[in-house]
Parts: structure tokens; C-alpha cells; sequence
């Protein structure tokens, strides 16, 4: 065998050794990485042995003093509007209570399965406000955006993760039908109408999460025994974790969060 030949041979081995390697990972049309392939075998929860986790979100100092909001740029919306209105950024209870605040599994759930509702989740323009102030629901449920004034609004949720969208709602109009393809917590929304009107969508990918009312209390229910982290999220004070374990029916209690007022 000549020499000429030899390294013909040994550059189309090579060759041959890279594009196979290559293919792994990369689309051949486009040359792009593919992700790799995920395991879909996860398994359902056995609700002969699940349990809650349960406590009380507070507030430690003194909640911000607002001043009411400025409706005058709608006559609709001051006419609605009898009392004077304060922003929804932070809402305190008796002995420090916080409401709207995201308590939910962070990670420790990843190994099971989960339907997702039928049933969707309504976030009403009410006297020109967005009600709830903050809403929860899971990856791929329906979220009905309903208009309850006799005013235009527009909805604009402003997402990292996923796919924003912008839609009016005059009065009287059909329900707004939106859903989220990927976990996020938790999606800014506005109405680029009334400039204070403001809102958050969190969007889930388990069913164990609660939105904290002025009480402050919440349970997150139907958790499986296993060791997660759970986290407390509050639009103006951030993001608190904390590690828990639960045993087979165990309903624990006490997992308390204190946000520090700035």
C-alpha cells in the first residue's frame, strides 16, 4: 500500500469518526445542538400516603405608606371607585400578616407526574384594578381573563420565559383564553390603558402552591412524603427558601416565613 493511499484512508477514517460523533448532538439540517432526550417515566402520587405543609407568611417592620392611586385619566374608573384605592404592592393583616405572597414546591417534585386542570383560573378587571392581585396556576392550565367594567382595558403580561401577549377587553366582551407553556414566577401584567393597574401570573409546574390572603396563612396540600424546598415569593421583598421533610401523612406545621420591611 502506498503512502498517497495510507492518507486518503486515514482522513476519510477521520472524518467518518466526526460527522458520526457530530450527529449526536445536532440537528443535520440545520447544524444546531438538540437537546438531549428526557426520561417521560415519572410516576403518580400514591394518595394513600401524602401529607401538607402548612404555616404563616408575616411582614417584620413597618409595611410602606402609599398614597391612593390617581383614577382621573378614567372617569369610569373613579366613578367605580367610592373610597380611595391603594396600590396592591404590599397588603398587611393584624400582627404583621402578609397577603399575596407565592408560597409553592420549588424542586423536590421533579419525579412525578401531574394532570393538568381542567378547570381554569379568572383574573377579573374589577373598578379598574386586576383582582386577584396575584394569580397561580400550572403549566398549560387555562387562565380567563374577564372584563368586568364598563371601560376598555388591555392585557399585557410581560413574561421572561415564555410568550408575551398584549389583547384589549372592551366592556361586555368574550372571556380572554391564554395558557403558558413553561414554569415562571411569576409574570408581570399590566394595562398599557391604565398605567396602575398591575398584577402577577405565576405560572406552575406542580400543584403544591398557595397565594397567601391578609391572614397570611397558607398549605400546600397532597404532598407526597420526600424532602423539598419551598419557597415564599413577595413582589417587593424577593424570594425566601426553605428545606422541609414530610413523612407518609405527615401534616406539618409551622413552616413560617418573615420577610424584613425595607
Amino acid at each position: 500500500m502506498n503512502r498517497k493511499w495510507m492518507c486518503w484512508t486515514a482522513a476519510a477514517a477521520f472524518a467518518f469518526v466526526a460527522i458520526g460523533c457530530g450527529s449526536k448532538n445536532q440537528n443535520q439540517e440545520t447544524g444546531q445542538e438538540q437537546p438531549a432526550a428526557a426520561s417521560t417515566a415519572k410516576k403518580t402520587v400514591d394518595m394513600s400516603t401524602v401529607g401538607s405543609v402548612s404555616g404563616v407568611v408575616k411582614l417584620d417592620g413597618t409595611a410602606p405608606h402609599y398614597k391612593p392611586i390617581n383614577m382621573s385619566a378614567d372617569p369610569y374608573c373613579v366613578k367605580a371607585n367610592h373610597k380611595p384605592v391603594l396600590p396592591d404592592e404590599v397588603v398587611t393583616g393584624s400582627d404583621g400578616t402578609l397577603a399575596n405572597v407565592i408560597v409553592y414546591v420549588k424542586s423536590g417534585a421533579e419525579g412525578y407526574s401531574f394532570p393538568t386542570p381542567t378547570e381554569g383560573v379568572t383574573l377579573d378587571q374589577k373598578d379598574c384594578m386586576y383582582t386577584p392581585h396575584v394569580v397561580a396556576l400550572m403549566v398549560g392550565q387555562t387562565l380567563n381573563v374577564v372584563n368586568s367594567d364598563e371601560t376598555t382595558h388591555n392585557i399585557h403580561p410581560t413574561p421572561t420565559d415564555n410568550r408575551e401577549w398584549n389583547r384589549s377587553q372592551p366592556p361586555k366582551a368574550p372571556p380572554i383564553d391564554e395558557t403558558f407553556a413553561r414554569p415562571e414566577v411569576a409574570i408581570p401584567v399590566k394595562c398599557n390603558v391604565h398605567p396602575w393597574m398591575k398584577g402577577y401570573i405565576a405560572v406552575m409546574s406542580n400543584p403544591f402552591y398557595a397565594v397567601t390572603d391578609k391572614d397570611g396563612k397558607f398549605t400546600l396540600k397532597n404532598l407526597p412524603p420526600g424532602t423539598y424546598t419551598v419557597e415564599a415569593w413577595q413582589e417587593k421583598y424577593g424570594t425566601q427558601d426553605q428545606t422541609v421533610t414530610i413523612t407518609s401523612k405527615q401534616e406539618k406545621t409551622g413552616v413560617d416565613f418573615t420577610f424584613k420591611a425595607q
